[in-house]
């Protein structure tokens, strides 16, 4: 657990990350998300809907370190770039930010500043959320190949996963989308959300499988960031 905080987050101490992490992934989302739920609550009866939706999403970036948001840069440059798949790869591991990079992370900012300025305050629904995406993190580490074969930060994740591990992290994948189905359980924004949020990042855990040869930290940390993204947009749709 201190394996997946010290990871995902700026917390945890200074530890080198294991394959055995990746079955904590969803509860450490799930606490990202409660503690953003719970600013995000806060916030709205200080300030208006917008300043608050502002707030937290700061505060994301800086609970996440902005690691995944860095992923989100990186991987814009690299997935869309005509090119070779050497090519890309060594477009995401350059730290200079591109056009598409530019593009898509303020596209990103901007519609989840929209989105929760948007719904009533609801932590259950970032704590669904957040932990859906970790939890698809750590299937698509457990499941994909590693694109690159000169090694990387996300190869700390390779190797053998005990089955106690895989069934851990399985577990934490269906509570992930219990909670966020059921933040919104008079109507069907929670189920959709969640849904529609896990496929947005599947589809681009596909688009990285098929222009990369697998995944990369980048890669899953950019799949979380659109999972996230594309169900909050979902959630806040007018059904």
């Amino acid at each position: 657990m201190r394996q997946a905080l010290a990871f995902l987050t700026p917390l945890g101490g200074a530890r080198s990350p294991t394959p055995n992490a990746l079955a904590w992934f969803p509860e450490v989302g799930l606490a990202i998300g409660m503690l953003l739920g719970g600013i995000w609550w806060g916030a709205g009866k200080l300030w208006s809907p917008m300043l608050a939706a502002a707030i937290v999403v700061a505060c994301d970036l800086g609970l996440t370190g902005m690691l995944h948001m860095d992923g989100l840069l990186d991987s814009a440059d690299g997935l869309f770039l005509h090119g070779t798949r050497s090519r890309r790869l060594e477009v995401m591991h350059d730290s200079s930010v591109g056009a598409f990079a530019t593009a898509i992370g303020g596209a990103t900012l901007l519609l989840r500043w929209a989105a929760l300025a948007s719904l009533a305050a609801n932590p259950w629904l970032l704590a669904g959320l957040w932990a859906a995406a970790r939890a698809l993190m750590a299937i698509a580490a457990m499941t994909l190949p590693y694109a690159r074969p000169e090694g990387g930060l996300a190869t700390a994740f390779l190797g053998g996963f005990p089955r106690r591990w895989m069934i851990m992290a399985a577990a934490g994948a269906g509570l992930a989308v219990a909670i966020g189905c059921s933040a919104l359980w008079r109507s069907v924004e929670g189920p959709i959300a969640v849904v529609v949020g896990l496929a947005a990042g599947a589809a681009l855990l596909v688009l990285a499988r098929r222009r990369l040869g697998g995944f990369t930290g980048d890669v899953l940390g950019a799949a979380g960031v659109v999972t996230e993204t594309v169900a909050l947009v979902m959630a806040a749709a007018r059904w």
